[in-house]
């Protein structure tokens, strides 16, 4: 695999944000607002979308047939960081969000995977086990 040398210009350099399709964005909105707790930060003019941060990615929910698009559910599961897997699945089960299984304990991470309201695959996830060094 070939990677950018320190001195060459990156073409890409981040992760800006990531649609995320919705049937009803207010609903939606709603569970990311108010039961993921994520902070609302800009709503897409008129439109049934809007962005909701996570510290380091923020999840554009959009109704995908308002812009032209085939509606359906994303295939990708966005895996969001918390300090805590079990003590931040306990906090969402209380709230009423079904996990798939128990938390799965890889070695490396924990992941607690459930789905939003739209049947969109959410991952909580830590890894605990410290980062492999790259070869430079």
């Amino acid at each position: 695999m070939h990677h950018a040398s320190d001195g060459a210009r990156r073409l890409v350099t981040g992760t800006d944000f990531v649609t995320q399709p919705v049937k009803d964005y207010e609903a939606a909105a709603k569970f990311y607002g108010e039961t993921l707790g994520l902070q609302f930060s800009k709503r897409w003019g008129d439109m049934p979308a809007g962005e909701f941060e996570t510290g380091s990615l923020t999840i554009a929910l959009m109704e995908p047939d308002a812009f032209g698009m085939e509606p359906g559910r994303s295939t990708n599961a966005i895996a969001l960081h918390v300090e805590n897997v079990e003590a931040a699945r306990a906090e969402l089960e209380r709230k009423g969000v079904k996990f798939k299984g128990e938390t799965i304990d890889s070695g490396v991470c924990l992941q607690a995977i459930f789905e939003d309201v739209d049947g969109n695959t959410l991952i909580l996830h830590n890894r605990y086990a410290p980062e492999p060094k790259r070869p430079d």
